[in-house]
């Protein structure tokens, strides 16, 4: 083993040793071949036989040096490189010949040269074969795990390099034991020596059968319905899964193997990509001033990464939080070099600070995504709530009419609807301030209006793998709780759509598709991790928290909805509430923050009148 680690750091020299003794070695067999006699170095050592090897020496080395093959790693070469040693050898041989025509070197006949150089192209792809072959060897003996049963979902091209990689760079870790393909006319076939064992109804069967430790979904390009299926029939294995992005994502990123991940909820959606009209959003979006409040959060921060495809003149990253923000912005700034950048810490309660922002960067746009969303939290803290939810989006709108804004984009939310937590309560009055204040402001103000994302900060889905690393319960508050459940880039890419459609005074209701059970996307996580729910990792249902609806809704029963060109987005009617009305209800707001005595009963009363819609929902 020292002798091999020795070999490994003088390779280049070791090859360049062999390939020349080759070509010695080539010249005395072609003599044998040519002149029928055996080895006798008085009639082989002659002058036209030293001349020639010499020759060929400066010639071969010169090509295989121009083509790099010395800066191959022989334990990962192909066929690809051998091919490289054919080729150099073939214009070895031209080119001997060539100079003999030319400068009569007295060398041997061309017919020796070509069939010496045939010799040297065997050997020297031979033996870099068997080198290859011991490292190989050495390596898997090395590793003490034993390799993975590997089944592989998809025959196409990217099953194919999945393959391709496995079989040239990782036997030692994965030993496939066959591929899934919906092509029947695939069936027994084989790519690469590995066999085509059925389609996706055979998946459960096959990973029994031959005792598969991990399956890799590999199809880059297929339809989200088919997408879901198959890969809800490979989570009902309960084994270890990880799947190929999408088509994109793999142009971005050349190894195959890397872009391969664990599979997230998100993939078990069976959403269908989102078609956007590129033309009217860049024409709100390029070369003008836009900022983002809440630009670290989880929504604020996929909003910043979207809006600056667009080529913005300048975005401004507006946000409280210090380290959340550093973080977009370093990620921005490494993206796009070429926009201006600027990562604002500012609260949105400080008016004057707010107003001198606004007089510094004068955008066009404003997307608020800034607020308190933690139902729970803000049901104990519900001062807190008002204080940065209503009030401070009411800063937020009066420096957008004050500095001639554009277009003002609250991002709101499902709680508002028939709200029965504060959170709820405080994004309705947002919609009311933005619906009041857009009759009588030149600023268009608008509202979109969305549930849950999937992977947001406070979203049950990072709750619940932290609970499951830890080995669980995972808590449910409700057996029959649903909610609607969206993807962070979706939802963003439905705001930017929306208010293109907008005219001033519209809450944009975006179509979040079918509710679903939050015991069932717990269920769902377990087996994603290759464990078995209620088994290896107990589900416990806690009840109803403070303020939290056992069924969320998108509309008000009073709101009505009409639809948009886009088939995801729907608008509910404006409400009538006038300028006066809303000073009214703000004045309430204001002295409930400022009653330093106010109980929680009589902030709960204040909200009611303030919010008729709102209720307390009792835990069930």
């Amino acid at each position: 083993m020292k002798f091999l680690r020795s070999l490994r750091k003088y390779s280049k020299v070791f090859l360049l040793l062999i390939d020349i003794c080759i070509i010695f070695f080539s010249y005395f067999l072609t003599r044998i071949f040519v002149e029928d006699i055996y080895v006798n170095f008085d009639v082989f050592i002659d002058r036209r036989m030293l001349s020639s090897i010499i020759v060929s020496v400066l010639v071969y080395e010169s090509f295989l040096n121009l083509f790099g093959v010395y800066k191959n790693i022989t334990m990962y070469e192909s066929v690809k490189e051998y091919l490289t040693y054919a080729f150099a050898c073939i214009l070895s041989c031209i080119v001997i010949s060539g100079l003999d025509y030319v400068f009569k070197l007295q060398i041997l006949p061309a017919k020796e040269n070509l069939l010496a150089g045939i010799f040297i192209g065997i050997l020297m792809v031979l033996y870099r074969g068997v080198i290859r072959l011991v490292l190989s060897n050495q390596n898997e003996t090395n590793k003490k795990t034993k390799p993975q049963r590997l089944l592989i979902i998809g025959a196409g091209d990217s099953g194919t390099d999945v393959v391709k990689n496995i079989k040239s760079k990782l036997t030692n870790k994965y030993h496939i034991v066959g591929i899934i393909d919906d092509n029947k006319k695939k069936k027994n076939c084989k790519i690469r020596g590995v066999r085509i064992l059925g389609d996706r109804n055979d998946i459960i069967r096959v990973c029994k059968e031959e005792n598969v430790d991990i399956i890799f979904f590999a199809i880059s390009n297929i339809s989200a319905k088919s997408r879901k299926e198959v890969l809800s029939i490979c989570q009902e294995t309960g084994l270890k899964l990880k799947i190929l992005p999408g088509i994109q994502d793999l142009i971005e990123e050349k190894n195959i193997l890397q872009s391969l991940r664990d599979i997230e909820i998100e993939d078990l959606l069976g959403r269908d990509p989102i078609k956007l009209d590129n033309d009217n959003i860049s024409k709100l979006i390029q070369d003008n001033v836009i900022m983002v409040t809440g630009a670290g959060g989880s929504i604020g921060s996929e909003l910043c990464r979207q809006i600056v495809k667009f080529r913005p003149k300048e975005i401004i990253l507006l946000d409280i939080y210090e380290n959340s923000l550093y973080d977009i912005e370093l990620e921005l700034k490494a993206k796009y070099k070429d926009i201006k950048i600027d990562a604002v810490i500012a609260s949105i309660r400080d008016k004057k600070n707010m107003e001198h922002i606004f007089e510094k960067y004068h955008p066009y746009v404003v997307f608020h995504a800034a607020a308190h969303k933690h139902v729970p939290l803000m049901e104990g803290n519900p001062l807190e709530a008002i204080k940065n939810n209503v009030f401070g989006t009411y800063n937020v709108v009066n420096c957008c009419d004050k500095f001639n804004v554009k277009r003002f984009v609250l991002i709101s939310t499902d709680k508002a609807v028939n709200p029965t937590n504060i959170m709820g309560a405080t994004k309705r009055m947002c919609e009311m301030i933005i619906q009041a204040k857009n009759k009588v402001s030149n600023t268009e103000f608008v509202a979109v209006r969305f549930g849950n994302v999937l992977g947001s900060n406070g979203s049950v889905v990072p709750l619940f793998k932290k609970q499951i690393a830890k080995g669980g319960p995972v808590t449910v508050t409700h057996k029959e709780i649903t909610r609607f459940f969206m993807t962070i880039p979706e939802a963003v890419q439905l705001v930017l759509q929306a208010i293109t459609y907008a005219k001033g005074g519209e809450i944009f209701v975006l179509d979040m598709g079918e509710p679903v059970k939050i015991y069932d996307l717990a269920v769902s996580l377990i087996k994603l991790s290759g464990l078995e729910p209620n088994v290896d990792i107990p589900i416990e249902v806690t009840g109803l928290r403070p303020g939290e609806k056992l069924y969320e809704e998108l509309l008000m029963s009073e709101e009505g909805l009409t639809t948009t060109e886009h088939d995801k987005i729907y608008i509910a009617k404006p409400s009538n509430i006038t300028v006066e009305e809303l000073d009214e209800k703000l004045k309430v707001w204001d002295e409930t923050i400022k009653d330093e005595n106010i109980t929680m009963e009589k902030i709960k009363s204040n909200v009611k009148s303030v919010i008729p819609t709102y209720r307390e929902e009792q835990s069930k």
